[in-house]
């Protein structure tokens, strides 16, 4: 069983840069205030109650953690340290800036039980970097994951699909520059229009213009089957919802949907169904097959795959629930027998 992540957010704490589309505070939903030992301690006591037995992971998200001064840092990990001992608390993650991470800070991570850093690296493309006001080029990244690799800690990237000066092509690239540093795993959010950034300003102006949701699930499918075809999984894509994200006024445009990663999904096996049903005439009635818990992909968002295998291929389709297939198949019923598929997204390591 995967551990439970306790989550403590410092929004934008640490970070010596504005980057054009950053507003840390809306998008984690948290303001920009260190938690006390007190409140570690609490948390992950609240955390352990709620789930008995459960292996417990403390998670730092937002800011640049690596950038904090010396002692905060040392003020998040110390209270730590007796429950990393003791086995109540398996590990710890945090999120930093490629720029944020050398040989020497990689170490003092390790040496104080972080386990995972996430590097906010958004682009291996150097003209989106610069577009985009990171303050930093492609060769930080690929020495900061190097640092941490060195120092035995888990290295996962996160990237942001339709920053300025990014296209398909160019995101596409980022994505194989990012798998070739060979990451434990992915995130990938397509950049959004925050209220208060600089991105907003541009937007207004007209020298932005954000992915249009179709165009963002399509490149995310993309990049979804490219990284699990060299064995990266990516642990989430889009942002997690959060209130102060979804008040009015907070997103100005951009390919934001509640439920983001389920639309890539879908897209997916909306493709499957369809090479599934070749050779399946008109007017027939089919039924697919959805491994546990998989139901919800194959119908989509409002039953929209159905009704298109309808308009597209003039058949009535439903779903049913087969427990008894693996995660990353998918079946479809005929007469004369059953055809399976593999979602190019999962494969049986996952």
């Amino acid at each position: 069983m995967r551990p439970l992540f306790v989550p403590f957010f410092i929004p934008h704490l640490g970070c010596p840069h504005r980057c054009v589309f950053c507003d840390q505070e809306k998008v984690a939903g948290a303001r920009g205030v260190l938690p006390t030992p007190a409140e570690l301690l609490s948390r992950i006591e609240e955390y352990r109650a709620g789930a008995p037995g459960r292996s417990l992971e403390a998670a730092f998200y937002g800011g640049t953690f690596t950038a904090l001064p010396l002692p905060d840092q040392e003020a998040l990990l110390a209270p730590l340290q007796p429950l990393l001992e003791s086995g109540l608390l398996a590990s710890v993650r945090l999120s930093t800036r490629p720029d944020a991470v050398d040989a020497g800070t990689a170490l003092f991570l390790r040496e104080r039980g972080v386990a995972t850093v996430e590097l906010g690296v958004q682009s291996m493309d150097p003209e989106v970097l610069a577009l985009s006001g990171r303050g930093h080029g492609v060769a930080e990244v690929e020495l900061a994951v190097a640092a941490l690799k060195e120092a035995g800690i888990a290295v996962g990237i996160q990237l942001m699909p339709g920053l300025p000066g990014d296209t398909t092509e160019r995101s596409l690239a980022t994505l194989r520059a990012a798998i070739a540093l060979r990451p434990s795993f992915l995130r990938i959010y397509p950049t959004l229009v925050i209220e208060g950034t600089e991105l907003a300003e541009r937007y207004r102006c007209g020298t932005y213009t954000p992915l249009a949701l179709p165009d963002a699930v399509s490149l995310c499918k993309e990049m979804l089957i490219t990284a699990a075809r060299a064995g990266i999984p990516v642990i989430r894509m889009g942002l997690q919802p959060t209130a102060e994200l979804e008040r009015p006024g907070t997103l100005l445009a951009g390919p934001y949907h509640p439920a983001f990663g389920q639309l890539v999904a879908s897209e997916i096996c909306f493709d499957v169904m369809c090479a599934l049903l070749d050779g399946v005439p008109a007017e027939s009635l089919v039924s697919f097959g959805a491994p546990r818990g998989r139901v919800s992909d194959l119908v989509g968002q409002k039953r929209g795959n159905l009704a298109r295998l309808g308009e597209q291929h003039g058949v009535d389709a439903s779903v049913h629930e087969d427990a008894a297939l693996a995660p990353e198949l998918i079946s479809l019923k005929l007469e004369g027998g059953v055809r399976y598929a593999r979602r190019p997204d999962l494969h049986p390591q996952h």
